[in-house]
């Protein structure tokens, strides 16, 4: 859940709760409900609480106008609900490597915290193994604390199967039936593959295959390719099987295409892949391992806060997975710690009150590895008193790495990671050694932030995750400033009080005009960013590079074509110039289709401006002024 969470759970109560909601989806600025029954709303209740614009009921959906945010919104608002149905894979349109991460990271957050219990519980089994001594591990409870660690671990492809079937918009419960089928019993414990290697050997109809020694238990890259798979074979199957017996016989021809093809090629193909990858990262490693943990060390948080840690995090757990210690992350151990040290420093020199009340829980967290709170509200703001922390972090790294540091299980973060350090003959050097850097490096994170210092006469702003990454790769947030829009559509000029929607036609989004396009093209009316483009297509919203955050929504509730009629010539974060063509549409097919195209475009951040002057010219074309925010 995310910082909607309350906001969320208020909405899905005052709809009527989850038990009336048939569906859900969301538009640049609205969540679209389906209720059971509309009665069931408290409509008034929903247009007075905090953090809902409006709402409004038309074509059949019941709509709660949130704003710009209303995809962070309706992250939390699925998560309240559950899965109603398939979630769809519109992730980032960037370059390979962001949809990589963006992959990964859809994949593993969600068990993420299981894995570090099972790590902390396998580090248990292993300090009472140490103190307890041979006795105890023999016994029944050492047994039980085993299970308990490494259950999660064997049977790691139907954790993933879930996950990564509803990263890839597939229904999990099907991706867990696919993955069981790897773990079958016969296959992890070589009872089955022995046995048919007496009998012939394994094939299916004929065509032969072959399984690791081990099975696929512990494994994480042939899951995932086969429910990418499957995903695409059930989106498949779903259009051409009817509906009334569709429910059974869709998962049962996904199950009968993709297990035996995961077995013939798949499972093959992705463990061969992730041991070229891995094999790579450890050749990096190997190349120079002290240059290779000061760089993690020192970019780790940065990594962190732009998710590109998660390209390496897999990598870890298949060595882990597969009873192997890695050093891939030990550079990064004791960064929390230097990051802690420098918000030391932060409360000791401040003369801010405010920022001391900040400091003090923030401290007490990082202890425990979790540096959200010093990173956003203390040392990044400060600037100075991060990077030292990032220093530290690089030398730490670089130590810790040049002592031949291994972790032997996941775990937890800050001291919870102690456990982890354990080898499996219950040797604790580098338990020592870990604990040694951490001391240093939270001395060393508070003696350089307090000698470099911080500008402490203004009060603290605690940054949000987008500024924060703004600051540490040297960004400015943008202070709007007048300028002249050009018409992003040609058309005949409405007063923005004449759109046929009430979010739009009573100024809730923000000033404007509607235009009735007369050409079914969409231009820059700036230089600026591609900020949000709906998947649909149908809006598409920008950030000039003098500020303005304006808002082009073709048509009225043209969302529910989805995408139909509108073609894109550019992708969200790229950088475009006035004039630039952005997106097209057809007129005649989507009024055909019963929908007005008048087109509101809005400055969405009106309140940053005294005011936003509108042309007074009937129609416009080209490069003709429409809007001047000033």
């Amino acid at each position: 859940m995310g910082k909607y969470e309350e906001l969320a759970r208020k909405i899905v109560k005052e709809v009527g709760g989850k038990e009336n909601v048939n569906s859900l989806t969301n538009c640049i600025t609205r969540l679209r409900f389906k209720l059971k029954d509309e009665s069931k709303a408290n409509t008034e209740t929903l247009k007075n609480m905090d953090g809902v614009v409006t709402v409004m009921q038309a074509g059949g959906q019941y709509q709660v106008v949130i704003g710009n945010h209303v995809p962070d919104v309706r992250k939390d608002v699925d998560a309240v609900l559950g899965v109603l149905e398939p979630v769809t894979n519109d992730g980032p349109k960037g370059n390979l490597f962001d949809r990589f991460v963006d992959m990964i990271s859809g994949i593993f957050q969600p068990i993420l915290p299981t894995l570090a219990a099972a790590g902390m519980l396998k580090g248990m089994a292993a300090i009472l193994s140490f103190a307890m001594g041979p006795s105890f591990a023999a016994g029944s409870t050492y047994a039980v604390f085993n299970a308990m660690g490494d259950g999660l671990f064997l049977f790691m492809p139907i954790f993933l199967g879930f996950t990564a079937m509803k990263k890839f918009g597939g229904t999990p419960f099907l991706g867990m039936m696919i993955a069981s089928a790897l773990v079958y019993k016969g296959f992890i414990d070589g009872s089955a593959t022995a046995q048919l290697a007496e009998t012939g050997g394994m094939h299916f109809f004929g065509i032969p295959f072959s399984i690791p020694v081990a099975g696929y238990g512990s494994t994480v890259m042939p899951i995932i390719g086969s429910t990418a798979f499957a995903a695409l074979v059930e989106k498949m199957l779903r259009k051409v099987i009817p509906d009334v017996v569709k429910l059974f016989l869709v998962p049962f021809f996904t199950t009968l295409i993709v297990v035996p093809l995961t077995f013939l090629a798949i499972g093959p193909v992705m463990n061969l892949a992730a041991d070229l990858l891995g094999n790579s990262l450890l050749a990096v490693q190997n190349f120079n391992p002290i240059i290779f943990g000061a760089i993690i060390g020192f970019g780790w948080q940065i990594l962190v806060m732009f998710g590109m840690h998660w390209a390496l995090i897999p990598f870890v757990i298949i060595a882990l997975a597969s009873g192997q210690p890695t050093s891939l992350l030990v550079g990064s151990g004791s960064v929390s710690f230097a990051q802690t040290g420098a918000v030391l420093a932060v409360l000791l020199k401040t003369k801010n009150m405010k920022l001391k009340e900040l400091s003090i829980p923030a401290f007490i967290s990082g202890i425990f590895g979790v540096t959200e709170p010093a990173i956003y509200g203390i040392t990044l703001p400060k600037k100075k008193p991060f990077w030292a922390s990032c220093i530290v972090g690089a030398i730490t790294g670089a130590i810790a790495m040049g002592l031949g540091t291994e972790v032997y299980t996941n775990g937890g973060l800050g001291v919870f990671r102690y456990t982890t350090l354990i080898a499996p003959d219950g040797s604790m050097k580098f338990v020592i050694y870990a604990i040694i850097l951490d001391v240093a490096a939270l001395i060393a994170g508070f003696g350089l932030a307090y000698v470099l210092g911080f500008d402490d006469d203004v009060e603290t702003v605690a940054l949000t995750k987008e500024e924060a990454k703004k600051a540490a790769t040297g960004q400015k947030n943008i202070q709007p400033q007048k300028e002249v829009l050009v018409t992003p559509v040609a058309g005949q000029v409405l007063p923005l009080s004449e759109a046929g929607d009430a979010a739009f036609a009573e100024g809730i989004m923000g000033h404007g005009v509607v235009v009735v396009p007369s050409k079914g093209e969409v231009v820059a009316p700036a230089d600026g960013i591609v900020m949000t483009l709906f998947p649909t297509k149908h809006a598409i919203g920008l950030l000039t590079d003098a500020g303005a955050e304006v808002l082009i929504h073709v048509g009225i509730d043209t969302v529910q074509l989805d995408g139909q009629y509108f073609e894109t010539f550019v992708q969200q974060g790229d950088h475009v110039k006035k004039g630039q063509k952005l997106l097209s549409f057809d007129i005649e097919a989507i009024k055909a289709a019963g929908y007005s195209t008048e087109t509101p475009v809005i400055v969405t951040n009106t309140p940053s401006y005294e005011k936003i002057n509108v042309t007074d010219q009937e129609m416009v074309s080209g490069q003709d002024m429409l809007l001047m925010p000033v």
